[in-house]
């Protein structure tokens, strides 16, 4: 993938000098949209606007009493790293001291639930405390660099909150309780390792060179020059702005005269991504539209890069090979099955085996209609990936439910192929219990090949 170099300042919009603006400013610097119109010359509505987007992209952070401060940039590898203000909201906690600290990353959280002099060895510069109403606990975790959290609604003492402004470090109090606390944050930071395996195609975008494009003005000869050059015949055409304006490729150039600029024959309002799609969207996007080539664009159809379908694949391929960071409530419904192949005269193939627990009852009492329907979808993900080493994106899926299936009974599910081809497959999805049939799906979808 490759990327285009920012126009010059001559054509930027006002929006743009402001986010520019706002890039050159040092880490940890308070901004407000008073001064920043005043110093740009711009209207406070225009720099509401741009402070909105620069929050979105992680350029700056606004917080209760401390305002904006343009912040650094998060990393999607370093996800599952919490800061504390993202704790303060997880688990509705208040601020009493500390608030310039509140985007600092948390490296570990301790329980404070043993003597003093113990929990002091664990804590250290960059860790969270979480404890009740323990005075000279608060005290001694701020002097080694840690963070607070008081839980049970306690509130810390004035000299503790007067210790906290100095070293810059978050004092929080939450209602919950200790147990409560510590699950809610658990919980965030497993959500957070299973966001990170999700791929999305800002994290395979090279920043590093120039895009291979078109420019308003250019002609069908430059067309055929650039394609002679990159063996490419997919090209982005963008305006003196940058953005987006159409797609020329060899259908658009055939038949027409060399002179002729590309802006009067090419595709116009193309197909475009923004950069926090999945890959998995991206590849089920150009396998749909029948195309090679995606231009990476912004809310404004600025071109960011572009993406080919092999390297949408590759990365497929590679987030494929990737261990598991967390587990989702599919990997869950489906922890308890496992494979077995059968073999007789009326039946040949996989089948997968496994128990309808409690926790996958419906209103009813009953197995929940939807996870049914989820498991099937599973078993037919599954027989292609361990068949065929292809996955696909589900299209259409139409479910039959003959009779209810009990908890704690044995089922077996059943995916038959009906017709699999490289682009398409159509499957028959069967769930057996003990008296037989009780479910049934008719499935189709669009093959992708990541494997």
């Amino acid at each position: 993938m490759s990327t285009i170099h920012e126009p010059g300042n001559d054509t930027t919009t006002k929006h743009e000098q402001i986010l520019q603006h706002i890039q050159g400013l040092k880490i940890g610097t308070k901004i407000s949209v008073r001064a920043i119109a005043k110093a740009l010359s711009v209207s406070e509505g225009t720099v509401y606007k741009a402070f909105k987007e620069a929050e979105a992209s992680g350029l700056v952070s606004t917080k209760e009493r401390i305002g904006t401060v343009r912040i650094d940039r998060k990393r999607r590898d370093a996800l599952d790293q919490l800061t504390f203000g993202e704790v303060a909201q997880i688990v509705e906690g208040r601020l009493f001291g500390g608030g310039e600290g509140l985007d600092k990353t948390l490296h570990k959280f301790v329980i404070g639930a043993m003597e003093l002099e113990a929990m002091l060895r664990y804590i250290d510069r960059g860790s969270l405390l979480i404890v009740g109403n323990r005075v000279n606990v608060h005290r001694q975790a701020l002097e080694q660099g840690a963070g607070v959290l008081i839980t049970g609604g306690f509130e810390p003492s004035e000299e503790v909150i007067a210790l906290a402004d100095e070293l810059s470090l978050p004092i929080l109090s939450s209602r919950h309780d200790t147990y409560t606390v510590a699950s809610m944050i658990n919980r965030a930071m497993y959500d957070r390792l299973i966001k990170r395996k999700i791929m999305l195609i800002e994290d395979i975008v090279t920043f590093s060179r120039p895009a291979d494009v078109l420019r308003t003005g250019a002609t069908v000869s430059d067309y055929s020059r650039l394609s002679k050059e990159t063996g490419y015949s997919r090209f982005p055409v963008v305006d003196d702005r940058g953005r987006v304006i159409g797609m020329m490729t060899a259908k658009d150039a055939v038949g027409s005269k060399e002179d002729i600029a590309v802006d009067k024959v090419m595709t116009r309002q193309p197909i475009t991504a923004a950069p926090n799609i999945t890959v998995t969207s991206a590849a089920h996007t150009m396998a749909a539209e029948g195309i090679d080539l995606l231009p990476i664009v912004d809310r404004h159809r600025k071109l960011l890069g572009v993406v080919t379908r092999q390297e949408v694949l590759d990365a497929m391929r590679f987030a494929g090979k990737q261990p598991e960071s967390g587990q989702t409530f599919e990997d869950l419904m489906w922890a308890g099955f496992i494979q077995t192949e059968e073999s007789s005269l009326d039946d040949a193939g996989i089948s997968y085996k496994g128990a309808i627990t409690p926790q996958m009852s419906g209103a009813l009492g009953m197995a929940s209609e939807g996870l049914l329907t989820t498991l099937m979808a599973q078993a037919a993900r599954r027989m292609i990936r361990d068949t065929g080493k292809r996955d696909f994106l589900l299209e259409s899926m139409t479910s039959y439910y003959v009779r209810p299936v009990q908890i704690d009974s044995e089922i077996t599910i059943k995916p038959r192929p009906l017709e699999l081809s490289r682009k398409f497959s159509k499957l028959e999805i069967e769930v057996l219990d003990r008296q037989g049939l009780a479910a049934k799906a008719m499935l189709t979808a669009q093959m992708i090949d990541p494997y």
